[in-house]
């Protein structure tokens, strides 16, 4: 994987995509207190690293399918209505160096979008960080039939912004993200994970940024 802003400054490039938890924010921490709260109210232990891992990049639909065997499902709706999710932002935190990244994508002319497997959450992570203006569209696993890695998330969004798959980029994370990229026929952007296989890797934000100020 090539370190360097060759496809930041391709004169092609008119939008990027970002996912949110690793990307937008370091919410591991987060998340994880999230389901053991519910496996805690349906009498199971705290998860494994394996499962703690798994919920962080999957949909909600599929991490409880992951972690709450089904017999104990008809008990989680009474569990979900005594975790509000302001008592887990204390445990979210910004990745240093977005907001910048934001503006100065902005003042480039790119347009900015989030594809998320969060559902109902994403609205009020944007409002709390006053980060609505700079994402549109914003499509999570509640707007979309299939989450990532299905590709409909990303190819709602080149339908809303009229572009070619060529012209834009996403940003991710995880194996899901580089899946979802693949799927999509969308140059995928490597997010602190030397892991993953990506057309470039994103070490942070300030980096990125640096790149996004040698383009025209």
């Amino acid at each position: 994987m090539r370190i360097g802003p060759s496809q930041v400054v391709d004169p092609r490039l008119k939008g990027i995509v970002l996912d949110c938890d690793g990307v937008i924010l370091d919410s591991f921490q987060a998340n994880t207190v999230f389901y053991n709260s519910l496996r805690r109210g349906v009498g199971l232990p705290a998860m494994n690293l394996e499962e703690a891992t798994f919920v962080h990049s999957h949909s909600v639909h599929e991490s409880l399918r992951r972690i709450i065997p089904a017999d104990r499902w008809n008990e989680l709706e009474a569990v979900k209505k005594k975790i509000r999710y302001t008592d887990l932002m204390p445990y979210l935190q910004l990745e240093p160096g977005l907001e910048r990244f934001l503006r100065t994508a902005r003042s480039k002319g790119l347009r900015l979008a989030i594809c998320t497997n969060r559902t109902d959450t994403m609205g009020a992570i944007l409002d709390h960080y006053h980060l609505a203006g700079f994402f549109h569209p914003v499509e999570t696993a509640a707007t979309v039939t299939f989450p990532k890695p299905h590709p409909e998330g990303l190819n709602k969004i080149l339908g809303k912004w009229g572009l070619r798959r060529s012209e834009i980029a996403f940003i991710g994370d995880s194996a899901v993200d580089e899946q979802t990229a693949a799927s999509a026929s969308v140059r995928f952007w490597a997010y602190k994970n030397e892991r993953l296989r990506g057309d470039i890797l994103i070490p942070n934000f300030d980096m990125l940024s640096r790149w996004l100020h040698k383009r025209g």
